[in-house]
């Protein structure tokens, strides 16, 4: 079985989602941005976009949107996801790197689980301003109304928050939920 790319776009937490990842034995792989988009569709069987500090440095994420492999994009991740599909990301108004709490608005397959508020550890120096058409808005708080959306058809997912660190409620549930979510749809 191929295992899932972590696309590494210089965030201080991608090594974190490859741990998790390991650690729940679900085969991964931790790639940089700029691996061309062929490598990325015959060589793995699912994508997450990791955090990182500016949309300028995402090298190849767009393009591998265009892959038709399941995705999910973990804060900048998100932003790439959004910008990409003609959403729009703004300077947040909280910034920094701390405690959330969150409502989920509308239960999917990658919150599957999950209570309906939850505390969460995210950083909000930019967030999602708009949600592209066709999108479903999954989860907000008091400081942001786009802390999760989802294009379920396409298998496209995206967080504000990171589940990869301790403080995230239950975290590790989200990548149990993705690789059920790409098990599901070979």
């Amino acid at each position: 079985m191929l295992p899932i790319y972590v696309v590494n776009n210089f965030g201080q937490f991608n090594h974190l989602i490859h741990r998790a990842l390991r650690d729940l034995d679900i085969d991964a792989v931790l790639v940089p941005n700029t691996t061309p988009p062929e490598k990325i569709s015959n060589g793995c069987r699912g994508i997450i976009l990791g955090g990182g500090p500016s949309i300028e440095r995402a090298g190849n994420c767009s393009q591998y949107l265009d892959l038709g492999l399941p995705v999910l994009g973990i804060c900048l991740g998100l932003h790439i996801i959004a910008k990409r599909f003609g959403g729009s990301v703004q300077t947040g108004q909280s910034g920094g790197y701390g405690p959330v709490d969150i409502e989920i608005c509308e239960t999917d397959e990658i919150l599957e689980g999950y209570p309906e508020k939850m505390s969460v550890w995210a950083s909000h120096a930019d967030e999602v301003a708009q949600v592209p058409d066709g999108f479903t808005l999954l989860a907000r708080s008091l400081i942001c109304n786009n802390e999760a959306i989802a294009f379920p058809d396409k298998n496209i997912y995206g967080l504000q928050w990171h589940p990869e660190v301790s403080h995230t409620f239950e975290g590790k549930r989200i990548f149990e939920n993705f690789n059920r979510i790409i098990l599901d749809n070979p």
